[in-house]
């Protein structure tokens, strides 16, 4: 077989964080683990960013693939989009927006006693940090922003302490013995403050103290403000998964278009267990298992061994190449949570588009009109419609993507476009083609594996 199979809503078709730009590549030597870590893991429910709003499937996708825009620019990364010819249309992908710093919000509280609020999960970034009081410079955020004065768990790191080395960029106030840290994501969105330690409550009940965190006062960006905050789940010894010494994590998450079940965040051993205690694995269904690459350059990002790509039953004709991590740390893929669709290099995505259509039946839709690179229109009358299968061959598995992890309708529009976008100096495994995987980071293996789950059931 070399297609793929879904059910769309109005046609009968059958088919078979923000990222830093630059991260510490120091070892935490004198900061001691937090405490109090719970022996089973931490579970942590997710919320995607436009949850709850009024938007359609292929909406919600181009919100994210505007804030992907943003992001893409973060990590130095070119998108090339397509855009509407139609100057006046509401739907190109180049209209005003502000730029994103993640896609979903997880909830936390901070200090004690504890004061609740959401940040956004990010893997491709490390430190934590929120606003705090007093503010010099803050945006809105959507909970009052962070006192320390009024927390007793609160503690200003000292300049001598490694997380204070940890960080990219970081001075010493000798008045206060304090240190105090400056993190950019690029395109001018920053965060600056004093390093502190506190006590983090997970889930209501899970409360961990010690934990390394940015108490920023000076924070200046448009795309933080969908949360108060940011908790960096990254490779490098700032982010939580590091502080809480933890070698496994898993997020597992829903449909975009889920208006029900959220998506989850497991912290240690749950991460690897969760699916066979609550039996939401999809039954029939092949865990495959790849390896994880490091980059010195961007030691924070984790990098896929991608080394070709089948369309229907023909494998890309690509140079080895096009896929690799080169020397000077740019090109290879990274697999990202906060990027919404996936992103190949230019010439690969254009010899994929090559070979999608001359497997379809469909028209290409020319109009732009979606913000995705490559539509179909689709017939008045519902039909049984094929498309060709996509597997992404990774070093160590093949990764086979059910067709609801790739293709999307768009009703008003009638057409039938694929989830993929172009891009110039890195490609991305977006969090659209992780739908119903519980995606599991083995750190001390340097594995991550895709478990087909009912993620609405965990």
């Amino acid at each position: 077989m070399s297609s793929s199979s879904l059910l769309l809503p109005f046609f009968l078709i059958l088919f078979s964080c923000f990222i830093a730009l630059s991260s510490s590549r120091k070892s935490l030597t004198n900061h001691p683990p937090p405490t109090n870590l719970p022996r089973s893991g931490l579970r942590l429910s997710l919320q995607h960013v436009d949850f709850g709003k009024n938007l359609t499937k292929i909406q919600k996708i181009q919100r994210g693939i505007n804030r992907g825009y943003h992001r893409l620019n973060r990590l130095g990364v070119v998108a090339v989009l397509a855009v509407s010819s139609r100057p006046d249309d509401t739907n190109n992908i180049k209209a005003s927006t502000h730029g994103g710093s993640g896609e979903f919000l997880m909830d936390l509280a901070i200090g004690n006693p504890p004061v609740k609020y959401s940040a956004v999960l990010d893997t491709g970034s490390d430190l934590i940090w929120t606003q705090c009081k007093p503010c010099t410079e803050c945006y809105d955020q959507p909970s009052p922003i962070f006192d320390p004065k009024k927390s007793s768990s609160y503690s200003k790191v000292g300049c001598s302490s490694g997380l204070c080395y940890a960080l990219p960029r970081s001075s010493c106030n000798q008045d206060e013995g304090a240190c105090e840290y400056l993190y950019t994501y690029g395109d001018y969105s920053s965060t600056r403050g004093v390093l502190a330690m506190e006590t983090f409550t997970f889930g209501g009940e899970n409360s961990v103290s010690g934990i390394g965190f940015g108490c920023g006062d000076e924070n200046e960006g448009e795309g933080f403000s969908q949360g108060s905050g940011l908790v960096g789940l990254g490779r490098g010894p700032l982010s939580l998964i590091s502080q809480l010494k933890e070698t496994k994590f898993s997020y597992c998450l829903t449909t975009i278009d889920d208006s029900e079940a959220s998506s989850s965040l497991f912290i240690g051993s749950l991460a690897s267990d969760i699916v066979k205690k609550s039996g939401g694995r999809l039954e029939g269904q092949v865990t495959k298992t790849i390896s994880l690459l490091r980059n010195p350059k961007q030691p924070s990002f984790y990098y896929l061994d991608l080394q070709g790509i089948t369309v229907g039953s023909k494998r890309l004709s690509m140079e080895k190449s096009m896929f690799e991590l080169a020397e000077d740390g740019t090109g290879g893929m990274i697999i990202d949570s906060g990027t919404t669709i996936t992103y190949l290099e230019e010439v690969v995505f254009n010899t994929l588009k090559k070979e999608f259509s001359s497997r379809m039946s469909l028209p290409v839709d020319e109009s732009g009109s979606t913000g995705l690179d490559l539509c179909y229109t689709l017939p008045n009358e519902a039909k049984n419609i094929a498309v060709p299968k996509l597997v992404f061959h990774f070093k160590g598995a093949d990764l086979e993507l059910p067709g609801d992890n790739y293709m999307v309708e768009d009703p008003s529009t009638g057409v039938l476009c694929l989830a993929i976008g172009k891009s110039n100096g890195m490609s991305i495994f977006g969090n659209f083609q992780q739908q119903n995987f519980n995606v599991v980071h083995d750190l001390e293996k340097d594995k991550v594996s895709f478990v087909p789950t009912e993620c609405g059931k965990l």
